[in-house]
């Protein structure tokens, strides 16, 4: 599951996965109401996401269930139904923002429901994108034992790529 602060970029971030794997062959943007997984006609017309949406996608031999659920308040029922059903999660933070009150949400109810999760620091290439401000905010917020597996080569407009401390590449 892919979970989130609103605008964190979770669908966004859902639609990469689904191209890069070669499950759709252009990349839907959210503001243009154009998203594969934003399906509903008042999702399309606000930008947002409003209900869960499940897909699947195949990687490396591997079938891998996705929901995208909602970052929304308003809609936090959708997110805790989706925990229920999860192997995992993602939690997705604006590089800007870090942990928003959202995550803070859908964190306690991962928890509550035994979920584990990875954290993607997303929107590095924006402005005032910090990634150890975001890492430090995941241990203040949410007093998480978070440890990067791969850094950030640059951020904003120097934003270059990643480097894996897992693999040792970049």
């Amino acid at each position: 599951g892919i979970m989130a602060h609103i605008d964190a970029g979770k669908t966004t971030t859902t639609e990469r996965i689904l191209f890069y794997t070669g499950r759709i062959h252009k990349i839907g943007e959210t503001h243009e109401g154009a998203s594969q997984m934003d399906w509903m006609e008042q999702e399309q017309e606000r930008g947002i996401t409003i209900t869960s949406a499940a897909t699947t996608a195949q990687w490396k031999g591997y079938r891998v269930n996705i929901i995208d659920t909602p970052g929304h308040v308003d809609f936090t029922v959708e997110v805790e139904r989706s925990l229920r059903v999860l192997d995992g999660a993602v939690a997705v933070l604006d590089a800007q923002s870090g942990v928003e009150p959202q995550t803070e949400t859908v964190w306690r109810q991962a928890t509550t429901y035994g979920v584990p999760r990875v954290v993607f620091v997303n929107k590095m290439d924006k402005i005032g994108a910090d990634f150890l401000y975001s890492v430090g905010t995941l241990h203040e917020r949410l007093a998480a034992n978070a440890h990067p597996i791969q850094l950030p080569i640059g951020a904003e407009d120097t934003f270059e790529g990643i480097i894996d401390l897992i693999e040792m590449n970049a």
